[in-house]
């Protein structure tokens, strides 16, 4: 589903089918029970997915799946002590309810954070479900253009359909309910020549259509661009990242923007809201209305904003859910999310970073020697905006031209320090999780590496 923060599936606590049992009370009846027990305040959140995969490896067909889940989890506050349980599939109400209480009883009390309202929000869905042989044409058609130009590789892909609802109720008169079918697909490539390995991806997501053009260009021009293998120069280079490899700058961004990073004094840019944190050029904000994964509400019923976090490299604010934003003094951003087993904590979604003005080939013609970096090993850099990468698939540019793929590499620095030097961005983009980002050019990073 298309609620997800960045980078994470928010549904993947979710049971197996062989785990799911034949039917649910109704949400009502879980809320209306733990309140006659001695729960002052209650919510209950459901999820119901079902999910239709495909799956294809070395060339052909391996799989097709049905996959269906649902799960329930009520949170309750008994003298201010706050507790939860999951259920996945049928469960006696009152077991959940005890279970709850009785978690309650170890917590400490807090404030009791529930969204209020009077009336009830059940959104249409904004996507479109394909069927199964839809998803399989795709795949196939993909791994044969892919062979159709190099004959011995071996392919393997993944198409998905998959349709998920989300209820929360509350006793404060919440009902917020959201049906959303969301279409992905990747494509993957492995090409072996002797002792050289080469894996190349790419993937895509949608709500309407999947275009396999749209997985199967990128690949291709990475395969063309690795026929020859080239030594890259050590020391300090410029680097265009990729969408996919500018992943690596977002996930620290998102992280500095955490209002609950603030409280903890762990964002670098605590005190710097209204201040010059980027290049001119960076400017971040977050469409609850735009692409796959928008959505109207976040997980505590709080409705979703449009929201600037940075503005032409300045730093305007950070996203919180409902008890960070009451400890900052801002209140919610409408960014509360969570999964069954968790308590809702800030998230980001549908983040889109503003697209330059030319395209990726455009900002490859204006380095006159560097670094295409498109796929990365290892993690990427924490708070601290450190990295150090192992470059999975990368590319060498030499006078505005690629002349070969990269091996044994490594590209360091801090996130902080190359927002401050970006250069350009690309009109391209892609969704990385649900962030949209183009390529970026930055002005240097160190490469190692040994030699050819």
């Amino acid at each position: 589903m298309g609620r997800d923060p960045i980078a994470y599936n928010k549904r993947s606590d979710l049971h197996s089918p062989a785990e799911v049992l034949v039917s649910q009370p109704s949400p009502e009846s879980f809320l209306e029970l733990a309140l006659r027990c001695g729960a002052e305040a209650a919510e209950v959140f459901q999820s119901e997915s079902l999910a239709r995969p495909v799956s294809f490896e070395a060339n052909r067909l391996k799989q097709l799946e049905t996959s269906q889940a649902d799960g329930l989890a009520l949170r309750l506050w008994r003298n201010g002590r706050p507790g939860l349980a999951v259920a996945y599939g049928a469960v006696e109400p009152q077991a959940l309810v005890d279970r709850a209480l009785a978690l309650s009883d170890l917590n400490e009390p807090e404030t009791i954070e529930l969204t209020e309202s009077a009336a009830s929000q059940d959104c249409p869905d904004l996507g479109r479900s394909v069927t199964v042989e839809q998803l399989v044409t795709w795949g196939k058609d993909s791994i044969t253009q892919v062979r159709d130009r190099y004959g011995d590789v071996l392919c393997g892909a993944g198409f998905d359909c998959e349709t998920e609802t989300t209820r929360l109720i509350n006793s404060k008169g919440l009902d917020c309910r959201v049906t959303d079918t969301t279409l992905s697909g990747y494509l993957e490539v492995e090409w072996v020549r002797g002792d050289d390995f080469l894996n190349v991806s790419d993937g895509v997501v949608d709500r309407q259509t999947i275009n396999p053009q749209d997985l199967l260009q990128p690949v291709l021009q990475r395969l063309d661009w690795a026929k020859e293998n080239a030594e890259m120069d050590r020391g300090r280079v410029p680097v265009l990242l990729t969408a996919k490899a500018a992943d690596l700058l977002w996930m620290t961004v998102q992280s500095a923007l955490n209002g609950k990073q603030v409280l903890e004094g762990a964002s670098p840019w605590a005190e710097l809201v209204n201040q010059a944190i980027a290049a001119s050029s960076f400017t971040l904000r977050q469409d609850p209305k735009s692409g796959p994964f928008s959505c109207p509400f976040d997980d505590e019923g709080s409705p979703t904003l449009a929201r600037t976090f940075i503005e032409k490299g300045v730093l305007q604010g950070f996203y919180s859910d409902r008890t960070v934003g009451r400890a900052l003094g801002t209140g919610t951003t409408g960014n509360g999310f969570r999964s069954l087993g968790s308590y809702p904590t800030p998230g980001l979604f549908n983040l889109i970073v503003t697209a330059g003005e030319q395209d990726l080939a455009g900002l490859i013609n204006q380095m006159e020697e560097g670094l295409v970096l498109d796929q990365i090993l290892g993690g990427g850099a924490g708070i601290s905006g450190d990295f150090s990468v192992n470059v999975d698939l990368g590319y060498r540019v030499s006078k505005g031209q690629i002349v070969g793929r990269v091996k044994d590499t490594m590209v360091s620095g801090n996130v902080y320090q190359l927002l401050k030097q970006i250069v350009a961005f690309g009109s391209d983009g892609a969704w990385s999780g649900s962030c949209w980002t183009p390529s970026v050019l930055v002005d240097g990073l160190s490469v190692t590496g040994r030699s050819l």
